[in-house]
């Protein structure tokens, strides 16, 4: 229960942020293109900034035996949610592509980083960094499809050359060969440091961002509506309760993290990759919208309750 409790309160603190990032949307202290900016610098610089941090810490074989079984994990987990998400009524929704993408794909940057970071530190964003790799793999090459509704591998280049998945090769690299930023010179000091400090922006700018996004849907509306709401049971409940039945029954790690962190990973809100893709392919963008607000608001509940039942459970 302690992990559950430690969730808790790090999602009501981003709670807080949340509504202040809300409030400067109301307030237009935070435009809509503003917004689309902020995600650009979280995405792009201080997101993979973070991942490759995570990495600048003194080599240690379980750790990297850890690492390569969360790629297990994650593969398992996304095995398990892109044939259940299928489940979701296709007859008569023309929402559906855009659904079932909410359903599978998690927001694990915005949301997971800070989680996993307050949780387990350096040593669980490191294990997440499997989990976001294969997000990033996955989502331009199938959710890509999926949105898309033809096969399409135009857009692997893209998942392969993305900041995230080279601050990833970077930072393994950097930690198979022992290089560390700080030992390096004075300068590699102050470098370190300096990505520190933009690293640890993270979770205040992903909530800001966040809550300015909620802030342009109709909410209200929008939990009052049944697709919105059963897609929100699928993503929040319903497939990461069926991912932590699976991990139960695999072979468990020594000290359990990398299970807990896919779990997490996996039961976080729905990714907001939905919507570029949907604006791209002439989707409902605006529904991608709202399965992103109402699932990120009722996450602040249900983050903490898929915790506890992962941790009582794995």
């Amino acid at each position: 229960m302690d992990n559950a409790k430690i969730i808790g309160m790090r999602v009501l603190i981003m709670s807080v942020i949340l509504i202040i990032g809300a409030v400067c949307y109301k307030r237009k202290i935070i435009t809509a293109s503003g917004t689309k900016q902020l995600s650009a610098v979280e995405l792009n610089i201080v997101n993979p900034l973070m991942i490759f941090m995570s990495y600048q810490s003194e080599y240690d074989p379980q750790r990297l035996k850890g690492l390569l079984w969360s790629f297990m994990l994650a593969a398992v987990s996304f095995a398990v949610v892109i044939p259940l998400a299928g489940l979701l009524k296709r007859s008569s929704n023309e929402n559906y592509a855009v659904e079932r993408f909410s359903c599978i794909y998690s927001n694990c940057g915005f949301m997971g980083i800070p989680l996993i970071n307050a949780l387990y530190g350096s040593d669980g964003v490191l294990y997440l960094t499997a989990y976001i790799t294969l997000f990033n793999l996955l989502v331009f090459t199938h959710g890509y499809m999926l949105m898309k509704e033809e096969h399409d591998m135009s857009a692997f280049k893209k998942a392969v050359t993305s900041p995230t998945i080279i601050a990833i090769i970077i930072g393994v690299i950097f930690y198979v060969l022992g290089i560390r930023l700080a030992n390096m010179t004075a300068v590699g000091g102050v470098v370190a440091d300096a990505f520190m400090f933009i690293a640890d922006m993270n979770t205040p700018l992903a909530m800001l961002i966040a809550g300015a996004t909620a802030a342009q849907s109709d909410l209200l509306k929008s939990l009052l509506d049944k697709h919105i709401m059963l897609t929100a049971f699928y993503k929040l409940m319903l497939l990461p309760a069926c991912v932590v039945v699976l991990i139960h029954f695999l072979p468990h790690s020594q000290n359990l993290m990398p299970e807990l962190v896919v779990c997490i990973a996996c039961a976080c809100p729905a990714a907001t990759t939905g919507t570029m893709f949907a604006l791209l392919f002439d989707k409902n963008a605006k529904r991608c919208s709202e399965i992103f607000a109402v699932t990120t608001i009722l996450s602040m509940a249900t983050l903490p309750l898929m915790t506890a039942f992962a941790t009582a459970l794995v």
